[in-house]
């Protein structure tokens, strides 16, 4: 490459693959005619190209923009609203289009805000120096760190009574669902869950449950934060995770999983940083009843 670009004369291209969390792989130039290195075929002509890659030397994040249209055959506005893009891998090569062995990465990070106007989207891209951005260590705090089901948690959610694989029956606004048939579970016991769309045009969509009800018994209502960015249709399967709020009696009597509790119970709370010396009652250290 740098011969190529010391030769006064050059036919250079950037060629960007986009990698979404769905393990499809998308490729785009904003050369006149396809190109194809490592297993993927760069499309020319689907309207996306990047700005210009700003990096420098130190630990600074090197952030750029993607744009384009949006078209039925390269990013599609449904997809957007899907959120199929959120976090996607993106890599971005300088690519000699005459002979695309000579090529330089660039570019490697992800996608994170995209905005969407007038049929185009314009999507920030943010290197891998973007994680400095992030708190690293443990947070001291009277509630676990850990994510259900994680490698710190250890809880294994395929097993019974922590997850339940459903057909959707009744559907909402993309956000509440009704089933005819729910029991088996205590009111309240997917809430603070996951909400995951096994099929159909939502696959691989997730929510997070806010409410959990038992309705009409044995029917139950589950109703997501959020919508999702794609409808699950009725006949599409789903898996419903039971919710954990946190606490340390939660971590104990839900899951009987208080030796990996990540949490600190006994730290004090702001009440006794704030609290100051009396000259009466008694000052030996326990708690007061009211």
């Amino acid at each position: 490459m740098k011969d190529h670009l010391a030769g006064g004369v050059t036919t250079l291209a950037r060629c960007f693959a986009v990698t979404r969390r769905d393990g499809v792989v998308l490729g785009f130039t904003d050369h006149d005619r396809d190109l194809s290195f490592d297993g993927i075929t760069f499309r020319a002509g689907t309207g996306m190209t990047a700005k210009a890659i700003q990096q420098g030397s130190g630990l600074s994040v090197d952030n750029t923009e993607a744009y384009g249209a949006l078209s039925s055959a390269a990013i599609t506005e449904a997809d957007l609203l899907a959120g199929r893009y959120d976090g996607a891998e993106v890599r971005g090569w300088l690519v000699n289009w005459a002979d695309v062995a000579v090529r330089v990465l660039q570019f490697r990070g992800t996608i994170g805000e995209v905005v969407r106007s007038g049929g185009a989207f314009n999507a920030e891209l943010r290197s891998l120096s973007e994680g400095l951005n992030q708190a690293q260590g443990r947070v001291y705090h009277a509630r676990c760190s850990a994510i259900l089901g994680d490698a710190r948690c250890g809880v294994d959610l395929d097993q019974p009574g922590y997850a339940e694989e459903r057909v959707v029956e009744e559907v909402s606004q993309a956000r509440i669902f009704r089933f005819a048939d729910f029991a088996g579970y205590d009111d309240r016991w997917f809430e603070k869950g996951r909400f995951r769309v096994l099929d159909g045009a939502a696959a691989g969509l997730v929510g997070v449950v806010k409410n959990d009800r038992i309705d009409r018994a044995p029917g139950r209502q589950i109703e997501l934060w959020q919508a999702l960015g794609a409808a699950p249709l009725p006949g599409d399967r789903v898996r419903i995770e039971a919710g954990c709020d946190r606490r340390a009696e939660t971590c104990r009597l839900k899951f009987g999983n208080l030796l990996n509790f990540r949490g600190f119970p006994d730290i004090p709370g702001e009440d006794w940083m704030m609290s100051y010396p009396l000259s009466s009652g008694v000052n030996d250290g326990g708690s007061r009843r009211g």
